[in-house]
Parts: structure tokens; C-alpha cells; sequence
């Protein structure tokens, strides 16, 4: 497939309006492949570091291509972070590209993840995890408010209507504890009607939806054993119902593995959603994780299959129409409500991680001491985890 063009871009200091950079495909390869081992917090956080690197920084991807990206990564089923990078390969390499940014993206988390298990079965546990999380996910509450914080600006502008939705959506998320898919629609549905005006084209936008309501499968009830096709499917089923954050994939896993099948107990589970934290790359890794506890190697490999294969489908087989149908005044005022929504959902799901993150003052002086970082100084997000990882391991200590 030939490479997609991008239309605009975002502004450089250096550079006049709409220039992109040039870049060769190994450095944008290499780019997902570094951001996949050293990307923390979350998937709020990555889509804020691909936004500062290649967008604002670099300028390997227009600014349009960015919104796009994120757009569809919110209208389709997936997490939100690996399909904005899958996304963003198919519009420097098409298929290609996608498939290449996926395996960059995912694999050095996923070797990690693997390491720890193998250590996790030996050793029988991870104790020590309690003390580093404690430390590491007050510090990753500071990089997602402060993400959080950058995405408004991108989203949201000076549009009064975009912000209601934002704030009407935050609070929903935070109520409700979960991200609510017919909001997204319902945004999405107002911002097209009030983009309208003159044009009575329906087509467009109605195409889209179809895609967006996709809410997948209801939980089974019925205990089934952890055998290959048994774990392929479960994690499909995943990877089709998790929509914006890989965090909203953990209610869901809970119900199937712990209290519908019984693959794992309530520790084993909290566990995998630890190391799924404390690792980089996108949070929905704790499946392979799961995939090595019930069946060893194999198993790992076929979980990490099982929620990935969707969420690459879902984004390589909409692109081609997405990128056609982008500028009709519908379909635009449509993605700026969703985009919209998705922001105003990821600031909810700040604010519910943080109820649970901040515990006491040392988790909150962290916490603000993170942000604070990161909004007053160029400072990498990886340093930031590895000191308050040793702050958790020091204020722990018997």
C-alpha cells in the first residue's frame, strides 16, 4: 500500500505552519519501539507522549493526523493508546506500518511481563510489588493529570460546547466508575448536528456509527478451563469491549477470571494489574501475564494474541474510510464531540486512579511533586517513576 500523505501539521517554533519533518521509517520504527519499553502511565499518559514527541516536538505527524488518530481510537473498541500508535503507522506506511508500530509497540512490555512471570511462578509471588506500587502509582497519577492536562488544550480549544462535553463526560466517568459508550455517541451526535448547518448528508456519519456501538459480548457465566482456544477467545471478547483507556479492560477480566471461571484468585489478580502498572507500554499487557499463570508460555503468547488482533482490526479496517470521509462537515463536527468526550472520560478516570492511588500524604506529595515536574521542567517521565519507586521501597521499609 502506497504511504499516506499527512495534510496538516502542527505549528513549530522553527518552522512555518503545516511543515512536517521528514523522518525514515526505521527512526518512526524505533520511535514506538523505545516509547513501548519506556512509556509509563498509562494510556493517557503514552497518547500525551506521542502528542509532545511527534506532533509538537519532532513533527513526524501532523497535528490533524494526531486528532484523527485519537478520534477513531475513541469511536472503535481497542485501548486507546495502541490504537492511536497503530493508527499513526498506517498513516506513515499504511498496513505495513500499522502492523510494524504494533510489534514495536507491544513487544518490549511484553518481554517484561514475561520475565516477571517466570519470576512470579518460581518464587511464589510478588510481595515486594505492594512497596514499589505504592510509590509508582502515586507518581503515575501525577503523568496522568498532567497528560489529561495537555490533551484539553489539544481538544478542546475555545469551543464553550466542547467544553460542557468534557465536563459533563468527566463526570459521568467518575460517577459512574467506568467510561459510558453511549455518551461518546451522544456527543459525537450533537457536535455533528450543531456542524450541520446547510449540509443534509447523513451517510457519512451514520457509516460510522455502527463501528462505535460495537460494545462486544455480554460476560459468560458458565466456568469454562483455561484450554488455548478457551484463552484465545476470553481475551478477543477483551479486546472488543475495552473503549478509550486498557484500564477499562480490569472490571471486565475481574468478572471472567476470577469470579466466572476461577482461573485466577483475587491476589493472582490484583497482581497482574500491578504488573501491568509498573511495566511501560500499553496497560492491557496484563493479559499475557494472566496467559503465563493458567498456561504457562503458550498461553502468554495466545492471550497477547487474543486482545490484540481486534484492536488491530479495528483500527487498519475503518482508516482507509475514516481518512475519506475526514473533512465532511459531519463527520468532523462528529469527531470533535467524541474527541471531546474522550478527554472529558480520561479526566474521570484520573480522578477515580487517584482515589485509589492517593492513600495518605506521602502518596499525595508524590503525586503533586510528579505533576508539578512535569509542568515545570522538561523532565523524563521514567526518571520520575524510578524515584518514587525507590521512595515506596524506603517509606515501606519494616
Amino acid at each position: 500500500m502506497s504511504r499516506v500523505t499527512p495534510q496538516s501539521a502542527a505549528t513549530g517554533r522553527d518552522s512555518p505552519p503545516h511543515a512536517i519533518v521528514p523522518s525514515s521509517l526505521t527512526a518512526f520504527y524505533l520511535y514506538f519501539l523505545r516509547l513501548g519499553a519506556t512509556g509509563f502511565g498509562g494510556p493517557i499518559a503514552l497518547a500525551g507522549f506521542m502528542q509532545r514527541d511527534l506532533v509538537d516536538e519532532r513533527r513526524w505527524i501532523s497535528r490533524q493526523d494526531y486528532l484523527d488518530g485519537l478520534a477513531l481510537a475513541q469511536l472503535a473498541p481497542g485501548p486507546l493508546a495502541a490504537q492511536l500508535a497503530i493508527y499513526l503507522g498506517y498513516v506513515r506506511a499504511g498496513i505495513v506500518g500499522a502492523t510494524t508500530v504494533a510489534i514495536c509497540f507491544i513487544l518490549p512490555s511484553f518481554v517484561m511481563v514475561w520475565a516477571i512471570a517466570i519470576a512470579y511462578v518460581h518464587y511464589g509471588g510478588l510481595p515486594w510489588m505492594q512497596s514499589l506500587f505504592y510509590g509508582i502509582g502515586a507518581a503515575v497519577i501525577g503523568i496522568i493529570f498532567r497528560s489529561t492536562q495537555k490533551l484539553t488544550r489539544l481538544t478542546l480549544g475555545n469551543s464553550r460546547v466542547l467544553w460542557w462535553i468534557f465536563a459533563a463526560m468527566a463526570l459521568a466517568t467518575a460517577w459512574a466508575e467506568r467510561e459510558i459508550v453511549g455518551l461518546f455517541l451522544a456527543a459525537g451526535a450533537l457536535t455533528a448536528g450543531l456542524a450541520r448547518k446547510n449540509h443534509s448528508s447523513v451517510s457519512t456519519t451514520s457509516s460510522l456509527l455502527p463501528m462505535a456501538m460495537m460494545t462486544g459480548p455480554t460476560t459468560l457465566t458458565t466456568a469454562i478451563p483455561p484450554t488455548l482456544p478457551n484463552i484465545f477467545w476470553l481475551f478477543a471478547q477483551a479486546g472488543a469491549v475495552v473503549f478509550g483507556s486498557g484500564l477499562a479492560i480490569v472490571p471486565f477480566l475481574y468478572g471472567e477470571l476470577v469470579q466466572g471461571h476461577g482461573w485466577l484468585n483475587d491476589r493472582q489478580f490484583l497482581d497482574a494489574v500491578a504488573v501491568a502498572m509498573i511495566t511501560p507500554g500499553p496497560v492491557v499487557i496484563t493479559v499475557a501475564f494472566v496467559g503465563y499463570l493458567v498456561a504457562g508460555t503458550m498461553g502468554m503468547f495466545v492471550a497477547a494474541a487474543g486482545v490484540f488482533v481486534p484492536v488491530y482490526l479495528f483500527v487498519v479496517i475503518p482508516a482507509p474510510y475514516f481518512q475519506r470521509y475526514r473533512s465532511e462537515p459531519l463527520v468532523k463536527g462528529f469527531v470533535e464531540g467524541v474527541s471531546a468526550g474522550a478527554t472529558g472520560a480520561v479526566a474521570g478516570a484520573a480522578y477515580v486512579l487517584a482515589a485509589r492511588a492517593i492513600v495518605d500524604v506521602p502518596t499525595a506529595l508524590i503525586a503533586v511533586t510528579t505533576f508539578a515536574a512535569l509542568w515545570r521542567w522538561k523532565v523524563s517521565e521514567l526518571w520520575l517513576i524510578a524515584a518514587a519507586a525507590i521512595a515506596g521501597v524506603v517509606l515501606r521499609a519494616p
